[in-house]
């Protein structure tokens, strides 16, 4: 009989735990019988004294285990690829299609804004009638006629992640390394796919608080999931500014659309957008080398091929059929629309890129409590970059509001956040790969 008490144990005194204890445990927390104190002293117990890779891969597939595991019949690669969040972090978008055009299936399972990160779900329900959450099958359908389909999680992939997590979140054990890495895996394992790119943000806007531990999470992740017999990669990108032009559900989307009409290609996000495709296409044996992944890439975007996929996706998940012809009519629009300027002359020198996010959360266009109800039309449009030369007549970004209230409250914090200095800062997109 197990005995939860006794597996706690182990791990507070820091000994080994096996696959099959691991196993049992999280059978309990999916039938539970696993009570949340149980789960809630592990985690702390993880917290504290870490885990093995042996106990991480165990945790990781016994989570996976919990919930049905997709099963693919295709004749080329399936891929995924998640990030850590960010502000400005709209590459999945443009990701998934570019990577379906190149002979890829993308079945990717996204997630809803956390904090001031921007959640990939919030964003496509900016579309009208996109569903989020199709039943299994129509996903695979979708997967399999489109090469791409990004929803988010159902019911029955990785429930056990699912409890674990919202115990995590309250009892101030969601910085821990191991169980990061088993919630994220766990999920992406069970898509069933053959290779994943991770993008690990660093800096002012990442989840992780330093440069050490996004390199610690990017290892433990690649392990794990290299361990449990999937290719991976992970990409430490940066998060001290913006990543697109563009914050905010219905504006990402707009940038997105426009990104793969190849209107606007903000450099910074297609230089990051590249740096997580060509892995993904060379891992797979999709192309020989990086040269020859970035130039079908190129292909895909310049072809138009990409949007085509883009398009099919949204109208097969319920968006409308005219969808990029048309974005600018069915993606919602803010009442109270202004610029913002610089209080002084000067250059960017740096940027609270979390506090940046926090400004759209307060807008609407995030969510302080989870059941919260989003304003896709909030946002801030055109964000400066760092290093740029600025006087009290450059627009700092231009703020997409409400009303004049909310304007003024996110005006307060973007000029609190933005440090005009004297210097040109350094600024980097990525910078290095673990895998």
């Amino acid at each position: 009989m197990f005995i939860p008490q006794e597996f706690i144990r182990k791990k507070r005194d820091n000994q080994p735990l096996s696959k099959e204890e691991i196993a049992q445990f999280i059978h309990g927390v999916t039938d539970g019988s696993v009570a949340n104190e149980h789960i809630s002293a592990f985690a702390m117990a993880v917290y504290f004294n870490g885990m093995s890779l042996d106990e991480k891969t165990a945790l990781t597939l016994a989570m996976r285990d919990s919930g049905e595991s997709l099963r693919w019949d295709l004749d080329g690669p399936v891929v995924d690829k998640h990030s850590t969040g960010g502000v400005g972090d709209v590459v999945s978008l443009m990701l998934g299609p570019m990577l379906a055009a190149c002979g890829a299936y993308v079945p990717m399972i996204s997630g809803r804004g956390l904090g001031h990160t921007g959640g990939t779900l919030d964003k496509f329900e900016s579309i009208p009638g996109y569903n989020v959450l199709p039943d299994t099958a129509y996903f695979q359908k979708v997967v399999r006629e489109c090469g791409v389909a990004i929803i988010g999680q159902t019911t029955s992939l990785a429930p056990a992640d699912k409890r674990i997590y919202g115990i995590r979140d309250v009892t101030a054990t969601v910085e821990s390394v191991p169980m990061i890495s088993a919630s994220i895996l766990s999920k992406k394992l069970a898509e069933g796919l053959d290779s994943l790119i991770m993008d690990v943000k660093v800096g002012s806007g990442a989840f992780m608080p330093t440069y050490a531990r996004s390199v610690e999470l990017a290892r433990s992740i690649v392990e794990i999931a290299r361990h449990a017999g999937v290719k991976t990669k992970a990409v430490l990108t940066d998060m001290n500014q913006s990543l697109a032009y563009n914050a905010g559900n219905g504006l990402e989307v707009h940038e997105a659309v426009e990104y793969l009409m190849n209107r606007r290609k903000n450099p910074r996000l297609h230089t990051v957008t590249m740096a997580l495709c060509i892995p993904a296409l060379t891992e797979t044996g999709l192309a020989e080398n990086e040269l020859e992944a970035a130039q079908r890439l190129e292909e895909a975007l310049s072809s138009g091929r990409a949007l085509e996929i883009f398009a099919r996706m949204v109208t097969m998940l319920g968006g409308p059929a005219d969808f990029c012809e048309r974005y600018t009519h069915y993606l919602p629009k803010a009442p109270f629309i202004q610029p913002l300027y610089a209080a002084q002359e000067g250059i960017i020198a740096s940027m609270n890129t979390i506090a940046i996010g926090m400004s759209v959360v307060g807008l609407g266009g995030g969510r302080i409590r989870p059941g919260d109800r989003i304003d896709h039309s909030v946002g801030l449009e055109n964000i400066i970059g760092l290093g740029a030369h600025v006087d009290t007549q450059t627009p700092l970004c231009t703020i997409h509001a409400k009303d004049q209230h909310s304007w003024k409250e996110a005006r307060r914090r973007i000029l609190a956040a933005i440090t005009v200095g004297e210097r040109i800062p350094e600024v980097k997109e990525v910078y290095e790969v673990i895998g």
